[in-house]
């Protein structure tokens, strides 16, 4: 009998659906404290939960049955994934339960924002009655900027196109084909600020959508402009859209989603007057909730009776035999796909993806996905080994997989051709022990170990410029952990891929860029 520990409140439909299934013992007991969870742990084989319950390394350890945490919604920041991974427990989430509440509270906020609901109801609660105080922005024939055009920006986008409104969007991995599909015009990022009267923001909190709202983008935005956030907090530089606000650069904004939750209660975005707010809540209602409990039980059900595994966050959906012999390929892929996304500069048109050797002996459809995995993850930060064909199909991008009988150099590799972004060919292989390994980088070949911030310069062929970088990155206090070097004689160009023991600022990356014979430099995060 498998044991399933519900210590978060879930809506009784998923319940049941546990408490059904032959074979499953539920124990409910929501609201658990961190001490009674390490104490209830131990013999249990799922463990479902919403955002209250903190999976901790420390309730890892002390799990010694569990096989899958089943996260009934997106988030799983509130589960140490690492620890979880190395245990072998699946991490899984419901990631489609709650878009179109998402979305219809984005609408909401816009809808509010321009006629000053909020502000609004508070005069007249406060007996005053300002018709023109309150006069506001007519949507129609107006035009919204969407900035990421995943599940939830198409379907606010299709419902703005119900008021009357122009869409563009900012998405730099949709292809012009699939956005005339959606009936979108797709922009760069700067027209997207020079065109739109209402910003709405639809895409992850990464390392590259940090602060991408703040004061350079709102000097270039249309004076006056709305701005809408239900994503995540941090996307919008909260500083700079104060001082936007007072400017008059912003004409208002709407906030479902702050840097810090709950924030400050005199924080100035809260109080400010050109500023509706709600406390994140984007998911919040009761069909979200229903959604995501049903997917939730039905997902720690389905895998602890019959292995299948749905929607899983840190691990693909193969069987357990083939996992052993197929696990340092799918690490290869990941980091091929990683690779090529960091280097993008632009939407992906198509991807093709070329085994030979050992691999291509594989069944090799979990590879190609963990590429795709690695590709996207700097589009979506709940991509997965479960939709990221979807993500990649929603985007446009067209999916090659090919098999060579040839073996080349290396008994096992795969390489990867990027079409669209700069065209991109960058190639790996598995060396004896399951050691995965970069071997080539455009007409460059060489012997790289894929993890952790990597450096890629590539330079002229000159003397000295090894020692010059690595001087520079050692007066920056960066130390060189591996270095490999190749060389293409004929254009009397070089290529190094340097692996540094922690991330070089942009300062580091600047000052090797200014250097006379480097042609470019640029930083690379491969995971472990």
């Amino acid at each position: 009998m498998a044991v399933v520990l519900v210590s978060d409140s879930l809506a009784p439909q998923g319940l049941e659906i546990l408490e059904r299934a032959e074979g499953i013992d539920v124990i409910d007991a929501p609201g658990l404290s961190p001490g009674d969870l390490l104490e209830k742990i131990p013999g249990v084989d799922g463990l479902v939960i919403r955002s209250g319950t903190k999976v901790t390394a420390d309730v890892i350890a002390a799990a010694d049955r569990l096989a899958v945490i089943g996260r009934a919604g997106i988030g799983v920041d509130n589960v140490d994934l690492a620890a979880a991974t190395a245990r072998g427990i699946v991490v899984m989430n419901t990631p489609g339960g709650n878009t179109t509440t998402t979305a219809e509270h984005a609408v909401a906020l816009m809808v509010s924002l321009a006629r000053h609901i909020p502000q609004a109801t508070a005069s007249m609660k406060a007996g005053e009655w300002e018709k023109k105080r309150f006069v506001g922005m007519e949507l129609y024939n107006r035009t919204l900027g969407v900035i990421g055009l995943g599940n939830i920006g198409r379907i606010v986008a299709e419902k703005a196109k119900g008021l009357g409104m122009r869409i563009i969007a900012f998405d730099p991995f949709l292809s012009a084909e699939a956005a005339a599909k959606l009936e979108v015009e797709a922009v760069d990022f700067d027209t997207l600020l020079a065109r739109s009267d209402v910003i709405s923001v639809h895409v992850p909190r990464t390392k590259d959508t940090a602060g991408l709202l703040g004061r350079e983008a709102f000097a270039r935005a249309k004076r006056g402009v709305l701005v809408v956030n239900a994503a995540r907090g941090g996307i919008v530089d909260e500083t700079a859209l104060l001082e936007a606000l007072d400017s008059g650069a912003v004409g208002g904004a709407a906030l479902d989603v702050f840097a810090e939750e709950p924030p400050p209660k005199d924080h100035p975005l809260v109080t400010h007057e050109k500023v509706i707010c709600t406390p994140h809540l984007g998911a919040s209602t009761e069909q979200a909730q229903l959604n995501v409990a049903v997917a939730v039980a039905e997902q720690v059900r389905d895998y602890l009776l019959s292995g299948v595994i749905h929607n899983a966050v840190n691990v693909p959906s193969i069987s357990r035999e083939a996992a052993v012999r197929i696990r340092p390929y799918l690490e290869l892929g990941e980091k091929l796909g990683r690779f090529q996304g960091q280097l993008c500069t632009g939407s992906i048109e198509q991807v093709e993806i070329e085994y030979s050797g050992s691999a291509a002996e594989l069944d090799v459809a979990p590879i190609t996905v963990a590429v795709l995995k690695g590709m996207l993850e700097s589009v979506s930060e709940h991509v997965n080994m479960v939709n990221a064909p979807v993500i990649a199909q929603e985007h446009g991008i067209k999916v090659i997989e090919s098999k060579a009988s040839r073996t080349g150099d290396f008994a096992s590799a795969i390489v990867t051709r990027v079409i669209g972004c700069d065209n991109r060919l960058i190639a790996g292989a598995v060396f004896e022990g399951g050691q995965p390994r970069i071997v080539r980088i455009d007409d460059f070949m060489l012997e790289a170990i894929p993890e952790g911030p990597t450096l890629l310069i590539f330079n002229r062929d000159r003397p000295g410029v090894v020692g010059l970088v690595g001087t520079l990155l050692g007066e920056m206090g960066i130390n060189i952990s591996r270095m490999q070097l190749a060389l293409h004689r004929e254009r009397a160009e070089a290529a190094m891929l340097v692996n540094v023991d922690k991330v070089p600022t942009a300062k580091v990356l600047e000052a090797l860029r200014e250097q006379p014979q480097v042609i470019s430099a640029q930083l690379l995060e491969l995971g472990p």
